[in-house]
């Protein structure tokens, strides 16, 4: 490996100009001079004023002589300043080109003449890798120590004509006289898929010699990707496709759909893993979408249906974490959800009409109670499942409002099932606890779209409980009529208010004409004198010639009437 010069060896270059700097004279040396009276003074040899091309050749050769010794690992006996210096004096003097010129060359000869050799030797043994990698890492490591002695030509010459800067002028150099020869860049993208491949099929490779290759081929594309790119991204994705669609077909012909979707996960999880230990980071975005399109998207269709083991088996045996995989996996490809929200769909629907037949001999309360067994279930899938998403909740709410209304009495049966709850259902049950059942049936109630039918039935089955006096808590009564007044204003639930406050005016008057009963009536007899039914006797006696006596039937009517035609007079 080749270290890079000493402090003390390398040139003092002022960072601003790139200029040699002059360390001033130390305090106790002056101090020394002045003491001993001496008018010597430190010199500084100049330049010559003009090179002459015998000066400049002598210059050149030994620059020439040092770079070649960089390039052959021999740089520990040389002086970096000194080099720095000449090669400033080349640049001031008017000789930039004939040194950028000369640099060139002698990158290009020994490259051409020495690494590529070296290369092409090991190109049929097995460690053409680790020649490679290590030809790469000894040139940039060169390049560096010469691009510090030309720092001024860098500044200077190479600002002003517009070409490229000594370290890039080495990439350059290698990629054309070095990869782009004899084949290496064919043969170095072979080895490094190759090895790849090797290991996809789980055998030990050397990814850190992959890793330098592929930082190499970054390097030598200089200013942009191309260089990696086209000599292995392209081919990788390529080989990865074609590799993939095979792997897919036997994983489809030997698995179930969950299995299927436990070997992508592996497969992107260890792409993703490789592309990020020894890829350019560009390239894992591109690995991976190729995954995607070749394990996922070109066989979503057939995962899904599955017949013994794809979503309609899956949502059967309650399979919630295979829904989520499966949901996990296809929301990486367009349309993939689509597709998976379509086999709900379809499981939903068969399932729903065979609930909703009409045929089946079940009570209208059980009909309710699989609807909403039925929904429970399909609101634990989006929520454990499909992850809430918004598409499943509507295909869910879509679903369930085609096939509940496909059974005609499914109106009626609901307001049986809330009768049901209201008379002695929720008896058992607490305020909250009563409320969610509520709430549950409402949720069905959203789903019917003859509601009209729904609210006759179910007047006749609120007025039948209030007149029996069947119902369970005044408070239940109200908070259901607030449910659906919320639902669907208060024009619908009107009459199911007019006949609640009815109720209650009839309990008021229920208790008053007890008290006027049992204050003005004590027995038939004293019913019979009141001057109403009195007058009325005497009438029908005259009439039939004999004495009539009302029912106890009448006589309570007649008091009932009494007590009323009261009531509105006062």
């Amino acid at each position: 490996m080749v270290t890079a010069p000493s402090q003390k060896n390398r040139a003092s270059v002022s960072r601003s100009t790139g200029r040699p700097c002059v360390k001033k004279q130390s305090s106790m040396s002056g101090v020394r001079s002045q003491a001993s009276g001496s008018s010597s003074r430190m010199r500084i040899r100049n330049f010559p004023a003009a090179m002459d091309e015998k000066y400049v050749t002598q210059v050149w050769e030994m620059l020439k002589k040092a770079i070649q010794e960089i390039q052959r690992k021999n740089n520990s006996g040389l002086s970096f300043e000194e080099l720095y210096r000449n090669a400033y004096t080349m640049v001031l003097h008017k000789y930039g080109e004939r040194l950028y010129t000369g640099l060139k060359q002698v990158v290009e000869d020994h490259l051409r003449n020495y690494v590529r050799v070296k290369i092409v030797e090991s190109l049929d043994s097995g460690n053409f890798l680790e020649v490679m990698n290590e030809a790469w890492s000894d040139h940039t490591t060169a390049m560096v120590m010469i691009r510090d002695i030309l720092m001024y030509m860098d500044r200077v010459y190479v600002e002003q004509n517009k070409v490229e800067q000594v370290f890039h002028l080495g990439l350059a150099i290698f990629r054309d006289h070095v990869l782009y020869q004899d084949f290496i860049h064919l043969h170095l993208r072979t080895t490094i898929l190759s090895l790849i491949q090797q290991e996809r099929r789980g055998a030990v490779v050397n990814w850190t010699g992959i890793k330098s290759a592929c930082q190499m081929l970054v390097a030598l594309g200089i200013h942009s990707h191309d260089v990696y790119v086209d000599e292995f991204e392209t081919p990788f994705l390529v080989s990865t496709a074609e590799y993939y669609r095979c792997l897919s077909m036997c994983f489809l012909v030997s698995n179930s759909a969950s299995l299927y979707v436990k070997k992508v996960e592996q497969c992107i999880r260890e792409e993703s893993e490789r592309a990020k230990r020894y890829l350019d980071p560009q390239t894992e975005s591109k690995v991976l979408d190729v995954l995607e399109n070749v394990l996922i998207k070109d066989h979503m269709h057939t995962v899904v249906n599955m017949e013994h083991s794809g979503v309609h088996v899956m949502l059967s045996n309650d399979k919630f974490d295979q829904l989520a995989s499966l949901y996990g996996l296809l929301q990486r490809v367009e349309n993939g959800l689509n597709v998976m929200a379509d086999a709900m769909s379809r499981y939903l629907h068969q399932t729903g009409v065979a609930t909703v037949r009409e045929d089946c001999e079940r009570t209208p309360v059980v009909f309710v109670e699989d609807l909403l067994e039925l929904k429970e279930r399909f609101d634990e899938f989006l929520l454990m499942s499909f992850q809430r998403d918004k598409m499943f909740k509507n295909r869910i709410q879509t679903e369930f409002e085609k096939f509940i209304n496909l059974n005609k009495n499914s109106p009626e049966y609901l307001s049986l099932y809330m009768d049901e709850k209201l008379r002695k259902g929720l008896k058992s049950e607490n305020d909250e606890n009563a409320e969610k059942l509520l709430d549950k049936a409402m949720v069905l109630f959203r789903f019917l779209q003859e509601k009209d039918v729904f609210e006759k039935y179910y007047k006749q089955h609120m007025a039948r409980r209030l007149l029996l006096d069947k119902s369970i808590s005044d408070d239940m009564e109200r908070m259901m009529i607030s449910k659906l007044k919320t639902e669907c204003g208060c024009h619908f639930t009107l009459k199911l208010e007019n006949m609640f406050r009815d109720k209650e005016l009839w309990a008021t008057q229920a208790t008053s004409f007890k008290e006027y009963r049992e204050n003005n009536v004590r027995n038939s007899r004293e019913a019979n004198s009141g001057s109403g039914v009195s007058a009325m006797l005497s009438y029908l006696s005259l009439f039939l010639e004999r004495d009539v006596t009302l029912s106890f039937i009448v006589l309570r009517t007649c008091t009932a009437s009494a007590f009323y035609l009261l009531q509105v007079l006062l």
